[in-house]
């Protein structure tokens, strides 16, 4: 199973890679697009990624969930391309024998999903795209390369 998609994620392939006799539980979460984010107005959102690497991350972090939470069973889906509000952009299962390990692996999953994937993520809305989470890494003057940028701000002292 494909771990990015530019297709409409569905669960049931999920459901069906953490199912066993075993579990007593499964946990799903759903990362749906809204229609505001940090105070603005959302209208969709691009998703981008390097897939090789991406897929690779996120085979890590199943891993290294079934690790900490022995006995479940775990599978995650992210969504690239260009979504509506509504859409789902984000999907992670978790199942084990009782339900608080099904909800905690479940919450490591989004967590860790979140924080190390090398997903970008830009929203459009009535002001124009926006990147979420760009910082301007360009250097400034006191590395003594502002001269080489063009734009870069200059050094505030």
């Amino acid at each position: 199973m494909k771990r990015i998609s530019e297709a409409p994620l569905l669960v049931e392939p999920l459901l069906a890679a953490v199912s066993h006799t075993g579990a007593g539980a499964i946990d799903v979460f759903y990362g749906i697009v809204r229609d505001f984010n940090d105070g603005r107005a959302v209208t969709r959102l691009e998703y981008h990624a390097y897939d090789a690497m991406a897929e690779a991350e996120i085979a890590r972090i199943e891993a290294s969930v079934v690790d900490d939470f022995p006995g479940v069973r775990v599978a995650v889906q992210h969504r690239i391309g260009s979504l509506a509000v509504g859409d789902v952009a984000v999907l992670c299962v978790a199942s084990a024998v009782h339900r608080g390990e099904a909800f905690r692996a479940c919450r490591a999953l989004i967590d860790r999903v979140k924080g190390t994937v090398p997903i970008w993520k830009r929203e459009h809305g009535p002001d124009g795209p926006y990147w979420v989470g760009w910082e301007d890494a360009r250097c400034t003057g006191e590395h003594g390369h502002a001269g080489d940028h063009g734009d870069a701000p200059e050094d505030p002292q």
